[in-house]
């Protein structure tokens, strides 16, 4: 047997037996914390006094023979050779001092034969009887060869002070301390395992042996295992009393010290702090709570579970007697269930806001889901739930919609309290359910209620970031304090200049000018932008309220170019994840990500998911996430938006009945769609979805998605419906923007495909005609679907020009649908080399992407590294590329996109003479006999050539 840490003692140890071989005797008291290896030490001893041909007695005390007259004596009689020592003398008898002589003398008769070695285990537990027996060998046998070993716990004495304190005097006693195992002591035991692993081992374990081995054999520490046994066979050898002390401490968790374990027990201060200090000696305190949490789940859940509630509540009720902080007495509440205090409520209202400052969303959630149990009227208990919905969005948006159908239940039967409805509309409007939300307002405007509760007008907005209101001119810096919207927006002076129009569209010479008023003019200050077109309030909306429940999703148009962009951005540097900032930082994404471009949303989308998931806020999570996924799209990374889609699917505990996840499904089933794995989208559609996704903004991604799948799977009149549904949303709503969702061009994909030329051919109008037609995907797009309906040779115009703003997009797998296009119809018109070109252009583009299909249709049958002199060619054409002069370039891309000589040189402000010259250096450095020859993908950065 190895013991670690033990040589000191063990040699002590041999030196006793030594001893008492040579007539010396030696009484030896081994003393530890519970757990700490004595019954190991003890046992490590007889091997070795086997060794030395020495006479072993072993007995061990134990709580169930502890009133058993001469138990332990008995025990060593059995063990001792036949017929050496005497029978234990009948109870009348027991304690007389002849019995104790006869013991004595025949142990000492025993010893002339060979050493004697009597080892005792767990002294505490002996009964009385037997240590007066142990008590006269000790007295009698200091020149014998007898060595008397006893071991007992430091924190269960003896209860026998005559016999504690005669051991003391024997002139012979040597007590042995035997510590708990240190950092050196678990790493020489653990060799072979890194040192991260065996310090983590040492800090879970304190350095106690048992607790160590459990861990060793029960790593997962689950319920019921090796771990959990090991801790209550500790907590069983302290007694009875030690046990009643650490179920308090496991109530407590951490938060108390003797003084409260002793209120909460009804004890001495003393004793408690004696007690605690027991269960650190033995490693499974670390200060006033278990140093490790399956210690804790393991005292707690081998108690009645009535008992453990009742010590929750005196623990509650003592605590907030002491004066607790809030959360602590929450804790208690929580765990009792209990809300009957007069006080109960008002400490889980406080409680909760703590919690959630402390990022322990679950803790919070339950605090107000047990104040709805305790809540004894319809306000409160709607309000609770409210706020539930609110925290529970933090980690799991289906159960934060799901809070909501009570008071929205109760609002349609006339029974929701009216100071309830401005915060039930904020927090419709902060899950998106845009038509739920109008509903609340509707009622909150017939009711004269400005706004509901004070608190309905909290929340972070613009004004609460540095550096946000700077940028705003003062005369927009009190948004109106009756709003109970008011908070949701990163940009409330939107919403301050939509009510100073007070136009049903904010369109039209009064949105200017109402702007104007307001500070958004281009001259009134540094923002640069107004809100007008889509951004105004929608037809029917009460006008006492400034902001629409749809405004959150709006984005400004542009008088300035990237002005909006700049402001998101500005605010997105000065905010980060937290409640109450989660609805303005999605707002501020959004509008850099329509506004700005994917390119530029596309790293704060993937800072803000990752600091949520950091924080465990996985529904936060799913919201950067769908976010990530939708600016992977709009770049044409079809995989990586698949995979973001995915990820914020995965993180949240249910995939289903959620409005927020259904529209993330829907970026998930736009990107297989694209990819052509239609089964798996199929698939995704075919998840249940909620009845509230219909008035949810949130639902016209998941109407575009199932729209998409349709027209791929050729069912051309149901991808129309769902095309025109979103039109008819988004107008009501006042969101029409091809920026945010062209569904004009969506809806003439499908009406070119049932032959309705004529009506497509209108909505692609319409979309050029619109203010968002500068964007350069919208009009790419737009561009692309006109040129199928024109003839070949206007074709290749509009698709050379939908080349040209899809380069400047970034979105490369609109661009290889169109350089497919391209190469469709040069080879129409007789040019096959640059079909050629365009279709393997398209082919790269389209793999980069994901789209496998679309590889197919640009070049049937080509695999990656199929032909090499072809791969060769493209090599040797990207080496001539490089020969040209900046200047040459910029020349030969609008070369390649159709522009003749004149319109070359009027872009690029230079003569025609000019441009001839720079085109004939170009075709002889491209080794070409002229400009049809010349490579269509020529790549040159979009900002150098137009």
């Amino acid at each position: 047997m190895v013991l670690i840490q033990r040589a000191e003692e063990l040699a002590l140890m041999d030196s006793a037996l030594d001893g008492a071989a040579a007539g010396k005797s030696m009484l030896v008291l081994v003393e530890g914390a519970v757990g700490c290896g004595k019954s190991e030490f003890l046992q490590a001893v007889a091997l070795r006094a086997a060794d030395r041909a020495a006479v072993v007695l072993r007995a061990t005390g134990t709580a169930t023979e502890r009133d058993r007259p001469l138990g332990v004596v008995a025990q060593l009689v059995g063990s001792a050779p036949a017929g050496t020592l005497p029978a234990p003398a009948p109870p009348e008898r027991a304690g007389c001092v002849e019995a104790q002589q006869a013991f004595t003398r025949a142990v000492h008769e025993l010893s002339d034969t060979a050493p004697v070695v009597i080892a005792v285990d767990d002294l505490h537990h002996v009964d009385e009887l037997s240590r007066r027996h142990l008590l006269h060998l000790a007295r009698e046998t200091r020149s014998t060869r007898v060595l008397l070993v006893l071991a007992a716990s430091v924190h269960e004495p003896v209860d026998d002070p005559l016999f504690a304190t005669e051991l003391l005097r024997q002139p012979n006693f040597v007590r042995v301390r035997l510590e708990r195992l240190d950092r050196a002591a678990v790493a020489t035991l653990l060799a072979g395992r890194d040192t991260a692993e065996a310090e983590r081992l040492h800090r879970a374990s304190g350095g106690n042996p048992l607790l160590l081995r459990a861990l060793l054999q029960d790593p997962g520490t689950q319920p019921g295992g090796p771990y959990t046994y090991a801790v209550l066979a500790c907590l069983h050898r302290c007694g009875a009393a030690t046990t009643e002390l650490a179920r308090a401490v496991a109530v407590l968790d951490g938060h108390g010290g003797p003084e409260l374990v002793a209120r909460l027990l009804d004890i001495d201060a003393v004793a408690a702090a004696r007690g605690m200090a027991a269960l650190g000696d033995a490693g499974l305190l670390d200060g006033p709570g278990f140093r490790h949490p399956a210690a804790r789940d393991a005292v707690l859940g081998h108690m009645d579970p009535a008992d453990r509630r009742a010590l929750h509540r005196r623990a509650a009720v003592v605590a907030h007697g002491m004066g607790a902080p809030a959360p602590v007495v929450a804790a208690q509440l929580l765990g009792a269930r209990h809300t009957g205090e007069e006080w109960a409520m008002g400490v889980l209202r406080a409680a909760v806001g703590q919690f959630l400052a402390d990022g322990d969303a679950a803790r919070a959630a339950a605090c107000l889901e047990l104040a709805q149990e305790g809540c004894a009227d319809d306000s409160h208990r709607a309000h609770v739930r409210i706020r539930l919905a609110a925290v529970t969005a933090r980690t799991d948006p289906a159960a934060a919609e799901h809070h909501l159908s009570g008071p929205l239940t109760a609002l349609r039967e006339g029974r929701l309290p009216a100071d309830a409805l401005g915060p039930l509309a904020r927090a419709l409007t902060a899950q998106g359910r845009i038509d739920e939300a109008v509903e609340a307002l509707d009622r909150l405007t017939a009711s004269g209620v400005p706004g509901g509760r004070a608190e309905a007008g909290t929340g972070a907005g613009l004004r609460d970031v540095p550096g946000g209101l700077r940028d705003v001119p003062g005369g927009l810096r009190d948004v109106p304090r009756e709003d109970p919207l008011d908070g949701l927006s990163a940009f409330p002076h939107w919403a301050a200049a939509r009510q100073a129009d007070g136009r049903p569209d904010g369109g039209g010479a009064g949105a200017s000018g109402a702007a104007t008023r307001g500070g958004l003019g281009p001259a009134a200050g540094s923002t640069g932008f107004v809100a007008r077109g889509g951004t105004g309030q929608p037809a029917g909306f009460p006008a006492r309220f400034g902001i629409h429940p749809a405004a959150l999703w709006a984005v400004p148009e542009q008088v300035e170019a990237g002005a909006a962009a700049h402001v998101a951005e500005v605010f997105l540097r000065g905010a980060s994840p937290a409640e109450g900032m989660v609805e303005p930082l999605a707002q501020a994404l959004r509008v850099l990500l329509y506004l700005g471009g994917p390119a530029r949303a596309l790293p704060w989308c993937e800072m803000l998911a990752a600091q949520s998931a950091r924080r465990g806020a996985t529904g936060w999570q799913a919201v950067f996430g769908g976010l990530l996924a939708e600016a992977r799209l709009g770049r044409g990374d079809l995989a990586g938006a698949g995979a973001a889609a995915t990820a914020a699917l995965d993180a949240v505990p249910g995939r289903g009945g959620s409005v927020l996840l259904s529209g993330i499904a829907g970026t998930l089933v736009r990107a297989y769609t694209a990819m052509g794995r239609t089964e798996a989208a199929a698939a995704v559609l075919g998840r249940p979805v909620p009845e509230e996704l219909a008035g949810s903004v949130h639902g016209l991604a998941y109407l575009r998605a199932r729209g998409q799948y349709a027209l791929a799977t050729s069912r051309y009149r149901a991808a129309l419906g769902d095309f025109l549904d979103i039109g008819r949303r988004m107008k009501r709503w006042g969101l029409d923007r091809p920026q945010v969702l062209p569904w004009r061009t969506d809806a003439a994909s499908a009406l070119m495909r049932l032959g309705e030329l004529q009506q497509a051919e209108r909505f692609i109008t319409d979309q050029l005609s619109r203010p968002d037609a500068a964007d350069p995907r919208v009009r790419g797009v737009a561009l692309r679907l006109q040129a199928e309906l024109r003839e070949p040779k206007e074709r290749q115009t509009l698709l050379t020009k939908a080349v040209d703003e899809l380069r400047r997009s970034g979105d490369q797998y609109e661009l290889a649908l169109t350089l497919v296009d391209l190469g469709r119809v040069l080879k129409e018109t007789g040019e096959p080399a640059r079909a050629a070109m365009a279709n393997r252009r398209a082919w790269h583009l389209a793999r980069d992407c994901g789209a496998e299909v679309l590889c197919e249709k640009a070049l049937p049958g080509h695999t990656d590294g199929a032909d090499p002199q072809a791969e060769s060619s493209r090599g040797r054409l990207a080496e001539l590329v490089a020969t040209l002069s900046e200047s040459e370039k910029r020349v030969a891309m609008l070369a390649v996109h159709g522009h003749t000589n004149r319109e070359i040189a009027l872009k690029l402000y230079i003569t025609v003479s000019t441009v001839e010259q720079h085109l004939t250096r170009v075709y002889r450095k491209l080794d070409i006999a002229g400009r049809q020859e010349l490579p269509v993908d020529l790549q040159v950065p979009a900002d150098e050539y137009v």
